[in-house]
């Protein structure tokens, strides 16, 4: 039953790269609209091209120089010679999905604004539609890249016995999420600095200084704000997701082997993510709006699509475990809907915690009546407070998944369990991601009516679907970090599960806390995510300051630009974040492949372990304190522009840019890039597993 079922796993693969396609056509057939629309989508479209460029230039060195050191070691016998080839594919994969995403999305911008001219619901369908590319690319690529190792090494090893053939290409399958996640936070940490620099120049140079609206074509920066909203949230997000996707597949796969479940146990993960496809697919149809532009209306739209592709799956996962183990274990069924519900939940408490709907970020903008800093005060106070309830919900996850699963029993069916949770979590990854996605181009769509001087009632509406994918970015970032928790603890398990089998099954971790190399690992895995966050927001801050002094360079050096009578220089803003982006996302990348490699040939594997430990739990809440801050700052400003406390341009409007200011790598830049660390930190343990075991001092 598991061979015939995998078979599911490439014809998932198919089916959503196909209806993204359909997708992608539909939204191309619509206009861009007037020849002004047209040019300035074209401008958006050049600077996120030749941002792209540039930096996979420069990830392309980065991946030559890894495979040569991976190829090096495989010569020597520490590695499989598939792993140089697995984490090249890996990167590519990653890489492509979140290109393909980006290249929608700014197509889809003005089509979005022009087809707001029409309707409310055409606007959100033009911009659901290009999410959900985003969001199908990432899971058909995803299986694609799975499927195709999978059934390679399923042939290369067709003469082992079945145990022995499941745990060489689990083991090697294992290493190719090295590349994804590589690739993934290069883009997120330059895609982050890029779109952030942009947004903190723009916004304290044109809002603050020149009391200039927002998105004005008058301020040089506002090109590469919009450019920064695609490679960062657009292109940075679909790598990362892309990442923790194949991330929880592998790791419970490899999971399964040391849990006796064999071809079964790899068959769930792999067939839950080809039933998750086809459940995304159908909750597409479901976001429909009327004309009302309220987030209410609007959140109701977009929440239809996610649970009811959550429904789907939860109904389908029972029949699909039940014939896969054939009664036994059903356990499993209720960690996958574990997950399915944690994930749901994460996504409900992160949009209450960062929504102008709700209570905190309203009694946040009331905190502007006192200036800058009480709000600043009041939004990094609400993010702690909201770490809370996501922590509780994975803490419940991961316990419930664990004994549902039969952890009482066997410690490492419980360890499936977990694994499997986080499948259950990331199999709404496909409509899930297409909320997320939508947010920038209903950004941009804003900015082009703006810039385009189309009518108010269509800036009505591109501000409803702005303000809605401001909330959606929230939520998608709570995800993205609450499957990377349950996804990195997978991983560490999966990293002791490939310690034993290089050791041999002799060998006995000693993951005391009395162990000094254990509590050295946790404190240095503790501080790594604060190290690599202060990296991540310096990087922002000097970019910044380089479009604020450029800003007020053509500000004041040409004539007639703030009466509207000359244009700016986009272009020079634009290479300014590109030149930035790449030289500052280097030291916070070389960071996550270090610092592993580094305690382990000095604590060993026991210290390893305990830094992945440390990093998963201050990484975890840190990025959900970092990015529900930044959310609810951007839309504290928002529920201001919308009228409440004296409105747009009043001293508690100023306040609140100050605090969207603060917000913005927060929320864009080191939160979202914190969950892609913990899990490589995870990914490059496994692969250098071996050269630990045999170099270490301690």
């Amino acid at each position: 039953m598991g061979n015939s079922l995998l078979l599911l796993a490439p014809i998932g693969s198919v089916v959503a790269l196909l209806f993204a396609g359909y997708l992608a056509y539909t939204v191309l057939k619509q206009s861009e609209g007037t020849e002004l629309m047209a040019k300035i989508a074209a401008a958006v479209r050049a600077g996120a091209n030749a941002y792209l460029k540039r930096q996979y230039t420069g990830v392309a060195m980065f991946f030559a120089v890894m495979v040569v050191i991976l190829t090096i070691m495989a010569f020597m016998g520490y590695l499989t010679y598939f792993v140089p080839f697995a984490f090249l594919t890996g990167g590519f994969f990653s890489g492509l999905s979140g290109f393909i995403g980006m290249k929608i999305a700014t197509a889809a911008n003005s089509r979005t604004a022009n087809a707001s001219r029409t309707s409310l619901n055409s606007g959100l369908r033009v911009a659901f539609s290009s999410g959900a590319v985003m969001g199908l690319v990432v899971v058909g690529l995803g299986l694609l890249d799975l499927s195709t190792w999978f059934y390679f090494l399923n042939w290369f090893f067709r003469d082992l016995a079945d145990a022995d053939k499941i745990q060489k290409i689990t083991s090697a399958m294992l290493t190719f999420g090295m590349g994804a996640s590589s690739m993934a936070l290069f883009a997120r940490v330059g895609g982050g600095i890029f779109t952030k620099a942009a947004d903190v120049g723009a916004d304290l140079v044109g809002k603050v200084e020149a009391g200039i609206p927002e998105d004005d074509p008058r301020n040089p920066a506002v090109i590469a704000d919009n450019v920064g909203d695609n490679v960062g949230d657009v292109a940075g997000m679909g790598a990362d997701l892309y990442e923790s996707y194949v991330g929880s597949i592998v790791s419970t796969s490899a999971l399964a082997v040391a849990a006796g479940l064999g071809i079964n146990g790899v068959t769930i993960p792999m067939t839950m993510a080809a039933v998750g496809v086809l459940a995304s697919i159908i909750g597409t149809f479901f976001v429909r709006s009327g004309e009302k532009a309220e987030q209410k209306v609007l959140l109701a739209a977009l929440r239809r699509g996610v649970y009811s592709s959550s429904i789907i799956i939860a109904i389908v996962s029972y029949f699909l475990v039940d014939a896969v183990f054939q009664g036994k274990h059903p356990g499993v069924f209720w960690a996958i809907i574990s997950g399915l519900v944690a994930g749901n939940l994460i996504g409900f408490f992160t949009e209450y915690f960062t929504s102008d709907t709700y209570k905190p970020t309203q009694k946040l903008a009331g905190t502007s009546v006192t200036g800058p800093a009480t709000i600043i005060i009041g939004g990094i106070s609400l993010g702690m407070f909201s770490t809370a309830v996501p922590v509780i919900i994975v803490g419940a996850a991961v316990l419930a998944s664990y004994y549902l699963a039969g952890g009482a029993a066997s410690f490492s069916l419980g360890l499936y369990g977990v694994g499997i949770s986080a499948v259950g979590m990331l199999s709404t990854l496909g409509i899930t991601l297409a909320t997320d996605a939508y947010g920038p181009v209903a950004d941009n769509a804003g900015g082009i009516a703006e810039m385009s001087h189309l009518e108010p009632e269509v800036r009505k509406r591109t501000d409803a679907l702005d303000s809605l994918g401001n909330t959606t970015a929230a939520t998608g970032k709570g995800f993205a970090i609450g499957s990377a928790a349950l996804t990195a603890l997978a991983l560490i398990a999966a990293y002791t599960e490939e310690v034993k089998h290089i050791a041999g099954e002799s060998f006995k971790f000693d993951l005391s806390l009395l162990n000094p190399t254990v509590l050295i690992g946790l404190f240095i895995g503790g501080m790594l995510p604060f190290l690599f966050a202060a990296l991540t927001m310096e990087a922002v801050g000097r970019a910044a300051q380089s479009i604020v002094i450029e800003v007020r360079r053509q500000f004041k050096e040409i004539k007639g630009l703030m009466e509207g009578k000359a244009e700016p220089d986009y272009a020079t803003c634009v290479d300014i974040c590109t030149r930035g982006a790449q030289k500052e996302m280097i030291a916070p990348a070389l960071t996550a492949i270090i610092a592993p490699v580094a305690v382990g040939l000095v604590l060993g594997v026991n210290g390893v372990a305990g830094m992945l430990a440390g990093a998963t739990v201050s990484g975890f809440v840190l990025a959900i304190m970092m990015a529900n801050s930044g959310g609810a700052w951007d839309n504290a400003k928002k529920y201001i522009e919308a009228g409440n406390f004296s409105g747009k341009g009043s001293d508690n409007h100023k306040a609140a840019v100050v605090g969207d200011t603060v917000g913005d790598p927060f929320k864009d830049t080191s939160g979202p890039s914190i969950n892609i660390l913990i899990k490589l930190l995870s990914m490059v343990s496994i692969v250098f597993a071996s050269l630990v075991l045999n170099y270490h001092l301690f």
